[in-house]
Protein backbone atom coordinates (compact mmCIF):
# COMPACT_ATOMS: atom_id res chain seq x y z
CA UNK A 1 0.00 0.00 0.00
CA UNK A 2 1.01 3.55 -0.69
CA UNK A 3 0.75 6.35 1.85
CA UNK A 4 -0.92 9.10 -0.19
CA UNK A 5 -1.29 12.77 0.71
CA UNK A 6 -2.98 15.17 -1.71
CA UNK A 7 -2.95 18.85 -0.79
CA UNK A 8 -4.16 21.98 -2.52
CA UNK A 9 -3.56 25.59 -1.43
CA UNK A 10 -7.02 25.55 0.20
CA UNK A 11 -7.07 22.21 2.05
CA UNK A 12 -5.88 18.64 2.45
CA UNK A 13 -7.85 16.77 -0.22
CA UNK A 14 -6.87 13.23 0.86
CA UNK A 15 -4.57 11.70 3.45
CA UNK A 16 -4.54 7.91 3.73
CA UNK A 17 -3.66 4.65 2.01
CA UNK A 18 -3.99 3.96 -1.69
CA UNK A 19 -3.39 0.91 -3.85
CA UNK A 20 -2.51 2.85 -7.02
CA UNK A 21 -2.42 6.35 -8.43
CA UNK A 22 -2.54 7.75 -11.98
CA UNK A 23 -1.36 11.30 -12.59
CA UNK A 24 -1.13 13.60 -15.64
CA UNK A 25 2.65 14.11 -15.99
CA UNK A 26 4.38 16.52 -18.38
CA UNK A 27 5.25 13.64 -20.74
CA UNK A 28 1.88 11.89 -20.38
CA UNK A 29 -0.14 10.02 -17.81
CA UNK A 30 1.73 7.56 -15.59
CA UNK A 31 0.81 5.15 -12.82
CA UNK A 32 2.38 4.79 -9.38
CA UNK A 33 2.21 1.42 -7.60
CA UNK A 34 3.87 -0.14 -4.53
CA UNK A 35 7.68 0.12 -4.50
CA UNK A 36 7.77 2.71 -7.30
CA UNK A 37 11.20 4.25 -7.92
CA UNK A 38 11.75 7.65 -6.29
CA UNK A 39 10.55 10.44 -8.57
CA UNK A 40 9.58 14.09 -8.64
CA UNK A 41 7.46 15.23 -11.58
CA UNK A 42 5.45 18.25 -12.64
CA UNK A 43 1.76 17.73 -13.32
CA UNK A 44 -0.34 19.30 -16.06
CA UNK A 45 -4.09 19.84 -16.40
CA UNK A 46 -5.87 16.50 -16.20
CA UNK A 47 -7.40 13.96 -13.86
CA UNK A 48 -5.70 12.34 -10.86
CA UNK A 49 -7.18 8.88 -10.23
CA UNK A 50 -6.39 7.02 -7.02
CA UNK A 51 -7.67 3.64 -5.89
CA UNK A 52 -8.28 2.83 -2.23
CA UNK A 53 -9.81 -0.25 -0.61
CA UNK A 54 -13.17 1.53 -0.79
CA UNK A 55 -12.93 2.12 -4.54
CA UNK A 56 -11.66 4.50 -7.18
CA UNK A 57 -11.64 8.30 -6.81
CA UNK A 58 -10.89 11.02 -9.35
CA UNK A 59 -9.80 14.61 -8.90
CA UNK A 60 -9.55 17.16 -11.74
CA UNK A 61 -6.36 19.24 -11.41
CA UNK A 62 -4.96 22.29 -13.19
CA UNK A 63 -1.35 21.41 -12.41
CA UNK A 64 1.06 20.77 -9.57
CA UNK A 65 3.75 18.24 -8.75
CA UNK A 66 4.14 14.73 -7.36
CA UNK A 67 6.93 13.26 -5.22
CA UNK A 68 7.37 9.53 -4.56
CA UNK A 69 9.81 8.02 -2.07
CA UNK A 70 9.65 4.81 -0.03
CA UNK A 71 5.95 4.17 -0.79
CA UNK A 72 5.05 7.70 0.34
CA UNK A 73 3.40 9.82 -2.34
CA UNK A 74 2.86 13.56 -1.95
CA UNK A 75 0.80 15.55 -4.44
CA UNK A 76 0.59 19.32 -4.33
CA UNK A 77 -2.11 20.29 -6.80
CA UNK A 78 -4.16 23.22 -7.99
CA UNK A 79 -7.82 22.19 -8.23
Amino acid sequence: MLKLRIVSPEKVVYNGEAESLKVPGMMGEFEILDNHAPIISSLVTGIVVYTTREGSNSLPVKGGFVEVKKNEVSLCVEV
